[in-house]
């Protein structure tokens, strides 16, 4: 039976950031790097260009989906290859109406991201000690991470309840447990969605957020940045997290709880054994991936009578590349690389690979 997967990939602005430019009517991507089918590229738009659908158009081409949107102070042209880019490449914009759509809509604190009209997955801050993504629709129309313990559902396990669906945090920062949920943990808590756009190509959710003890006080902050894809091959999610010492010197602690993770659903974890599998870039599967170096993880298993998978990617420009996983043969999937010390004020970049991987990259 083929897998379905949903791709979580390691990213900067969203799939590849390139410098390009869009002139007028014309956008041209240079030379360089071939983009595969659907994935996306992200290029520097002029101010002016009205956000919206638009069609991308050359000759000997089909016409790829484009995207003019705003993410803060900057606006972004947004295209799914495939690119052949041997040489320079431009193309004629047209700008167009559609009815398929990335949708991002704001349900109390909460944001519904769907495709097509379809719910994929929701950003929930309503609950719990930290933002998570619940739940996770996969390509089959089943959720694809486990419930507990936002609802209960037959047949799912119910321990380590810290791990809520789809999350990003540490588990030793300046010596506290924002990791778990014992006595004593730290909380996450958003100040403010700066950025909740919907569009043809890509949905994107900007927030910041307070990093703060058991007693309340601020340790640091966080912004970061969720953009969802609809694309042909798979939904793509990409997450971008920077992390700035904002009240003083902040250490990342030696610790495997961290950073960022995905509790897959119990059906599809290889301890039930009813065909859930690991698998990393060089072929160590199962138990035998736990703290391994590796590019890439795969994890698969059946929903519903159908396999599903998720995978996550390594950015090659991500600290110590590559990293370290924390992946479980209980459902637990996770990026775990970490024990640097930041100098107050310093951003500390998650940028590029959905996980720990950057955690300890000190931007100057």
């Amino acid at each position: 039976m083929p897998v379905q997967s949903l791709l979580i990939r390691s990213a900067v602005l969203s799939g590849w950031l390139l410098t390009g430019s869009v002139l007028g009517a014309d956008l041209t991507v240079p030379a360089g790097t071939d983009i595969p089918a659907g994935s996306p590229v992200i290029v520097p738009a002029p101010t002016g260009l009205e956000p919206g659908a638009y069609v991308a158009e050359r000759s000997e081409e089909k016409k790829l989906a484009g995207q003019v949107f705003h993410d803060g102070r900057k606006t972004w042209f947004a295209l799914l290859g495939p690119i052949k880019a041997s040489q320079a490449t431009r193309f004629a914009l047209r700008k167009t109406s559609v009815r398929g759509e990335t949708r991002l809509q704001r349900d109390a604190d909460n944001v519904k991201v769907t495709l097509n009209g379809k719910l994929f997955t929701e950003y929930r801050v309503d609950q719990g000690p930290k933002p998570f993504l619940f739940p996770v629709i996969g390509p089959t129309g089943q959720p694809i991470t486990r419930a507990y313990p936002m609802q209960d559902v037959e047949g799912e396990d119910r321990d380590h309840p810290h791990q809520r669906s789809f999350w990003f945090t540490h588990g030793k920062v300046n010596g506290i447990d924002f990791w778990s949920e014992l006595k004593g943990h730290g909380s996450i808590k958003e100040t403010a969605k700066t950025t909740v756009t919907s569009g043809w190509v890509v949905g994107v959710l900007r927030t910041t957020d307070d990093w703060l003890g058991p007693d309340g006080k601020k340790v640091c902050q966080d912004e970061r940045v969720l953009r969802f894809y609809n694309t042909p091959e798979a939904p793509i999610i990409d997450v971008d997290v920077t992390i700035t010492a904002s009240e003083g010197p902040v250490t990342f602690g030696d610790t495997k709880e961290g950073m960022f993770g995905i509790r897959v659903a119990s059906s599809m974890d290889v301890k039930h054994k009813k065909g859930g599998k690991i698998t990393n870039a060089e072929g160590i599967t199962d138990g035998e991936a736990w703290g391994k170096a590796s590019p890439w993880v795969d994890y698969t298993g059946p929903v519903q009578g159908e396999t599903v998978g998720v995978a996550i990617l390594n950015h090659p420009d991500s600290f110590r590349y590559p990293t370290t996983w924390h992946v479980r043969d209980y459902g637990l999937f996770a990026q775990t690389r970490s024990d640097t010390t930041t100098s107050a004020g310093t951003r500390v970049a998650t940028t590029r690979s959905p996980g720990a991987s950057r955690s300890a990259s000190p931007i100057e």
